[in-house]
């Protein structure tokens, strides 16, 4: 069975970003795959060092062999200043070619103000450093908090449509490369 990995890059208790990752997560499982998430806000992960070794924070093991054994990841951020959010790209610094090489990833961010792709495209060109395939469906919500109900539904019958294309991308492309 494919298995997904989906990691959002948001910090904050009510965040948007956690949101749209169990809509993606909910969908990708609908399709006979295994979903595990991991919640940085749950987490202990320093700020990467370049360093190899972090004994100081197991959550940093934890992150590289979940990333590790998974075939395929769903990466969800927030918009900040134009680009990644930091707690996303430093999680993603704390791994390297052993954990991202060659795992199917599908991209979704989150924006307070109108939808654009600059974060979308700098994931894009990280996932592409370290030999990650990236889907070519991906999904850019702006202004969030028009987008969900109070239970954390989406409202826009068209947008819940791309998440039902993003899931079954992922885990087609998924297929395919795992053979």
């Amino acid at each position: 069975m494919v298995k997904i990995v989906g990691i959002s890059g948001s910090l904050r208790p009510d965040s948007y970003s956690a949101q749209a990752l169990e809509i993606a997560a909910t969908r990708v499982r609908a399709l006979d795959t295994e979903v595990e998430t991991l919640d940085l806000r749950n987490m202990s992960l320093p700020f990467c060092n370049g360093g190899e070794e972090y004994p100081d924070y197991p959550d940093v093991k934890k992150l590289q062999k979940t990333v590790k054994e998974a075939d395929g990841l769903i990466l969800v951020t927030p918009e900040y200043h134009g680009s990644v959010s930091g707690v996303l790209k430093n999680a993603l610094d704390l791994m390297s070619f052993d954990e991202l090489s060659d795992k199917v990833t599908g991209a979704i961010s989150i924006l307070g103000g109108q939808s654009n792709s600059n974060a979308l495209n700098d994931l894009r060109t990280i996932m592409r450093w370290v030999h990650a395939w990236v889907i070519p469906e991906q999904i850019a919500i702006g202004q969030a908090w028009k987008a969900f109900d109070k239970e954390g539904k989406l409202l826009d019958e068209k947008l819940s449509q791309r998440f039902d294309s993003f899931a079954q991308s992922l885990v087609d492309n998924t297929r395919k490369l795992r053979g």
